[in-house]
Formats: structure tokens, sequence, C-alpha cells
């Protein structure tokens, strides 16, 4: 268990929080992926578009407003989530293409 951050008393030990929470943060981020690897499949099946636009503005409303609930700065998360999503979407368009409806 982590100190809490007024708890730390040296950088040292604060890298070190830093460095555990990016270790964290790099296992959720390879869960996520192994699942955005399968979108594809079921986004063809569907018939739903790589973009889906209506669900990317889904996801980026979702992330800020729980970012604004956690004291985080939503402009930042939301800037994180458009490079994941952008690059998931670049990569499931040269698997199934462009076409597609809004899902």
């Amino acid at each position: 268990m982590r100190p809490a951050p007024d708890d730390v008393h040296s950088m040292a030990e604060l890298r070190g929080c830093i460095d555990a929470i990016d270790d964290a943060l790099l296992t959720l981020l390879a869960e996520r992926s192994a699942y955005t690897d399968r979108a594809p499949a079921l986004k063809a099946r569907e018939g739903i578009s790589a973009a889906a636009p209506g669900r990317v503005a889904q996801v980026l409303a979702h992330v800020r407003t729980k970012a604004e609930a956690r004291g985080i700065d939503a402009d930042m998360v939301e800037a994180m989530w458009r490079t994941m999503i952008e690059t998931v979407i670049a990569r499931e368009e040269r698997v199934i293409g462009k076409q597609g409806r809004d899902g």
C-alpha cells in the first residue's frame, strides 16, 4: 500500500510511488488494449464503422465527467483518451476499412 501523497517526504519515495502507479496504469492499458483488439471482428460482424463517432463522443463525455468528479484536469484526460481512441481507430480501419454505421 502506498502512503498518502502528504506522507511522502523525499523525492526518491515520491518517484517510487509514481513508478508503481505507472506500472499499474500500464497493466490496465494492456488489458484495455486486449479488449480493443477484439473490436474489429465484432464491429465488422455488426456493421459498425471503426470510427463510430457517436461512441467516441460518449466515451469522451464519460471520461471527462469521471475526471472532473475526481478533481483531475478533464482537458488532459480527454486529450489522453483522444490519442488512445485515434490510435485504435486507425488500427481498426486497417483491418475492417472505413465503412459501417455509427455505433
